[in-house]
């Protein structure tokens, strides 16, 4: 700020001196001029006098060498000058001064060297004869004056400069004082210019306003530490850089370090690759999870990226303690896993009991309706023990092939089985899309693509259309069936693919299936390291895409 006060107050000095020194010589230059003119003409005025009384012999007589005199005729041609000879000098009609004064009497000009260093006056005017009678003389420039004057010019202005640059500095300096004494934590006590009043008011309005937010930043982070301190679930706020902002004392106690861990890299607290590329891949993607153990315990940790206008703030992770809920879906898989096997009795004596109605041990007219119904059930059974089969070998994780496969031609195999399902009960069913290999389990493949048709032609209305597209999008294939069918309510959507469950008990008992349809679907997918994503509305119809990730596909 000093030095652009003492900037402008130069800039303000040297503009001041230029102006001065350019008037000063401008009006000096004219004064002199209009002297030495006024002169000219009372020269004149004494020589017509003379010319019209003793004409050449005057001018023969006359003897100056500042001051010259040429008498011209009326048509212009030189009669005689005092410096050169009259006959051999040329026509003068076309002088501007000649012009004037035979028309006006009197005629005036000026004329400048081709150096522009020397300027010759002329003033003339006309006798009683008819001639005219033209005095001039030299006279200096304004460019020739400087320059006679530039020595004292240049002592003036470096004596002024000097001067500025002091008295520069000294203001500046005095002006900055009382405003670099400011002291703006108490803006209002300050003794200083009047003008800067409106600025300090505003700057003490502004420390009012921001010791209110600090209050209240204050009391917001009392009551985030208070709900926070007495949640179950561990909390971690982590900045941008992945450093510590806020964790609460369960996450203090699951990463089993002290609250002195804020402000430091969580990897200091939690070593763990997979947890480290969970936190990257939030950061990256928006949101991860992954399960931990600790402890004999088990621990799903989800981490969500945080974003303000478009920038990424930080990163907020949640720790849920799921050993109860781990311990019941493995007691619900063994339960699966044994069950299969125990419904294996039951068949094996249902399928009895039809060869024994077979060998003519049940009365003749009830034996096709119970035969039917046993076989019906046994049916059933059967395709409840595969579904419950092939759900337990994908809850074990059981290793399955990898080939090259082409899910356009598995997609059109599913369709060709369904289509005589479909026109029963008068509905269309079609694939489009593209060719499209991948490296991927040809029976799970097959799986999903069947027990989502299936379902789509189940739960669809009559006349009805099941759309089937496989299409690649981005790094992902993806496999679409959609349905114009009764659709799914909401309250519905996020549990259709649980083991057994039905949106419609009644509709769906009638509509046959086990229940696990779905739910097979999901774990295939799973197993596949992909992601389904659905779309309902009740009347409307479904649609359900399986993402099969890039680094399954070709």
């Amino acid at each position: 700020m000093t030095k652009k006060i003492f900037k402008s107050i130069m800039i303000v000095a040297s503009t001041v001196l230029i102006a001065s020194l350019a008037i000063i010589m401008g009006c000096l230059y004219r004064y002199f001029s209009d002297i030495q003119e006024k002169q000219l003409e009372d020269e004149l005025s004494l020589a017509v006098i003379a010319v019209e009384k003793d004409g050449r012999n005057y001018l023969k007589e006359l003897q100056s060498n500042q001051y010259r005199l040429t008498w011209v005729a009326e048509n212009g041609d030189v009669i005689y000058d005092t410096q050169s000879d009259g006959e051999s000098m040329e026509n003068h009609a076309d002088r501007e001064e000649i012009q004037e004064a035979l028309q006006n009497k009197e005629g005036k000009s000026s004329r400048y060297s081709t150096t522009l260093l020397e300027k010759t006056i002329y003033c003339a005017r006309r006798l009683d004869d008819g001639s005219v009678l033209r005095i001039s003389v030299s006279s200096v420039t304004i460019w020739v004056l400087i320059l006679g004057m530039i020595q004292p010019i240049l002592i003036v202005v470096v004596v002024t400069l000097i001067l500025s640059v002091v008295l520069a500095s000294r203001i500046s300096k005095h002006i900055m004082e009382p405003l670099n004494s400011l002291d703006l934590e108490k803006p209002l006590e300050n003794d200083t210019y009047e003008e800067l009043a409106p600025l300090l008011n505003r700057i003490n309005k502004q420390h009012k306003q921001i010791d209110m937010q600090l209050s209240e930043l204050r009391r917001k982070n009392d009551e985030f530490a208070q709900i926070t301190y007495g949640m179950t679930e561990g909390l971690v706020l982590l900045n941008e850089k992945n450093v510590i902002l806020n964790i609460n004392p369960a996450a203090l106690k699951l990463f089993h370090t002290d609250p002195s861990c804020k402000g430091k890299d969580f990897l200091t607290v939690e070593r763990s690759r997979e947890v480290s590329r969970a936190i990257q891949e939030a950061f990256s993607s928006g949101h991860s999870e992954i399960r931990m153990e600790c402890e004999g315990k088990e621990y799903q940790l989800h981490i969500n990226r945080i974003e303000s206008n478009g920038a990424v703030m930080g990163a907020v992770l949640f720790t849920f303690d799921i050993t109860e809920a781990a311990f019941a879906e493995r007691n619900r898989r063994e339960f699966t896993a044994n069950v299969s096997h125990e419904l294996k009795t039951p068949l094996q004596s249902i399928m009895g009991s039809a060869e024994l109605m077979e060998n003519g041990l049940v009365k003749p007219e009830d034996m096709t309706r119970f035969v039917g119904h046993i076989r019906t059930e046994a049916e059933r059974l059967v395709i409840l023990i595969d579904d419950i089969i092939r759900l337990s070998r994908l809850d074990e994780g059981c290793d399955m092939p990898f080939e090259i496969i082409d899910l356009y031609e598995i997609a059109t195999d599913v369709v060709m089985r369904l289509t005589d399902l479909a026109a029963a009960k008068n509905i269309k069913i079609t694939v489009t899309g593209e060719k499209l290999k991948i490296k991927s389990v040809r029976q799970l493949l097959a799986e999903i693509l069947f027990n989502l048709c299936d379902n789509a032609i189940k739960y669809n209305k009559d006349g009805g259309r099941v759309e089937v597209s496989i299409n690649r999008q981005g790094k992902s294939a993806v496999i679409s069936v959609k349905d114009s069918g009764i659709g799914i309510p909401p309250e519905h959507q996020a549990r259709i693919f649980e083991r057994f469950y039905r949106v419609d008990k009644s509709r769906s008992k009638d509509s046959g299936g086990t229940g696990l349809g779905l739910s097979i679907v999901k774990h295939a997918v799973q197993y596949l390291n992909g992601k389904i994503d659905l779309q309902s509305s009740p009347g409307k119809g479904t649609e359900i895409k399986c993402y099969l990730l890039f680094d399954r596909h070709y």
